[in-house]
């Protein structure tokens, strides 16, 4: 507002608007009131109040603000409307180096007599308004919001949403959808506010379903948004709708919207709970590769898992491996050795199920089952029968090593290797 000229700096305060703010206060304008307001004589300043408010605005307008104030604080007007025009300029002015308490106060005095001319009377309770809005006074903010609504009997889209944000940021979430609703009646053109205050809303109440409606909504309004898009498919993690959830991830992966690695694993996952498991592990696979998503042991044995479950034995066997370097994990390698078996790779086999036993793996029994059958199929018989003696210990593998043991010795002695 500086540079102004003395004319336009008289006439026009400073609107803090950004804040938005709370509840679904109703109010109450009285028309015929408001009409007489309307129509009544526009008032000046007497003339020893004006010069001095004129030379006030000359210091302004050369920024010195200061100054400027100085010489307001000096005027003892006797007249009421005097008085308030000059409060009403000190709270601009106070507003404008962000002394917001001290510029709500001078604005409380100039609306309270309510003798201000018309529009400067519904400009100052807006101002009021954004001011306790902007110092988190948000009950006191919708206060002022309502009496703006009460003294010009209008209805605005701005105002409501403030109002709605208000309630939110005092956790009044049920209060929310009211203004909220207002606002989006009112709007002119689409704006996002309102819906975001009723999609968080509705997250806070733990009302999922219609959080996802909201997110719909935001969709087919701003079917561009690609944000909107990858929000809205991880809603449908929490109504559980993975389908649903798997297509409106396709679409946003597809045309490029995801931005987070967290993106691409909430994908992953719909695959899985989409019993996809191959693509589960593809997508991950892929983001991982291109350094997209990180290289850490969480991801990779998610790859493994999927993998695994996908019966890409190999592929799933090398990601265990993968996964289990990180901090030497015992059961990432005894399920990296026992899908070498079973893919036929013994030797290999063998090398994963022994660092299982290395770093600790609390299940010796099948690991060394495993390792029998490996070193069986090598035609190391020897080894074969010392692993399975070695699962004899283990109760939950006692019975079924004693039937191996028997059958190891037997076809060692047919191929003459005495154990």
């Amino acid at each position: 507002m500086r540079n102004l000229s003395k004319v336009t700096a008289l006439a026009v305060l400073m609107s803090f608007s950004g804040a938005v703010f709370t509840a679904p206060v109703l109010a109450a304008p009285d028309p015929a009131k408001i009409e007489a307001r309307k129509k009544a004589k526009t008032r000046i300043m007497g003339e020893r109040t004006g010069k001095k408010v004129i030379k006030a605005f000359d210091l302004y307008n050369e920024e010195k603000l200061d100054e400027a104030i100085a010489m307001l604080k000096e005027i003892d007007a006797s007249d009421d409307f005097d008085k308030a025009t000059v409060n009403r300029y000190l709270g601009s002015m106070y507003g404008q180096k962000e002394q917001y308490k001290t510029a709500i106060g001078y604005l409380k005095l100039a609306v309270a007599p309510d003798v201000l001319n018309f529009a400067d009377q519904e400009q100052s309770l807006k101002t009021l308004g954004d001011m306790y809005a902007g110092t988190e006074q948000y009950e006191k903010a919708k206060d002022a919001y309502v009496a703006w609504m009460d003294f010009t009997g209008e209805e605005d889209a701005t105002v409501y949403t403030r109002i709605a944000q208000a309630n939110y940021q005092l956790q009044k979430f049920k209060d929310v959808f009211a203004p909220a609703d207002k606002a989006i009646k009112l709007q002119k053109e689409p704006n996002k506010g309102p819906y975001q205050l009723k999609l968080g809303s509705y997250f806070e109440l733990k009302d999922y379903k219609n959080m996802v409606k909201i997110g719909e909504e935001i969709v087919r309004i701003w079917p561009d948004d690609k944000k909107a898009w990858v929000s809205l498919g991880k809603y449908y993690l929490q109504t559980e709708d993975y389908k649903t959830g798997l297509a409106t991830m396709e679409v946003a992966y597809k045309n490029g919207y995801f931005e987070t690695e967290v993106d691409y694993k909430v994908l992953s996952n719909f695959y899985s709970l989409n019993e996809i498991p191959y693509k589960a592990a593809k997508v991950l696979e892929k983001s991982i590769d291109d350094k997209i998503v990180k290289r850490n042991k969480q991801n990779i044995s998610a790859v493994a898992s999927n993998y695994h479950r996908s019966k890409d034995i190999a592929k799933a066997a090398k990601y265990y491996e993968e996964a289990a370097k990180f901090d030497d994990d015992a059961e990432l390698y005894r399920k990296a050795g026992s899908l070498l078996l079973q893919s036929q790779n013994y030797s290999a086999a063998v090398v994963r199920l022994n660092k299982a036993l290395e770093f600790g793996s609390d299940k010796k029994g099948t690991i060394y089952s495993d390792l029998a059958e490996a070193y069986y199929y090598q035609e190391k018989y020897k080894q074969a029968y010392a692993a399975i003696t070695k699962a004899m210990d283990d109760p939950r593998t006692r019975k079924f090593a004693k039937g191996w043991s028997v059958f190891i010795k037997d076809k060692a002695a047919r191929n003459g290797v005495k154990i």
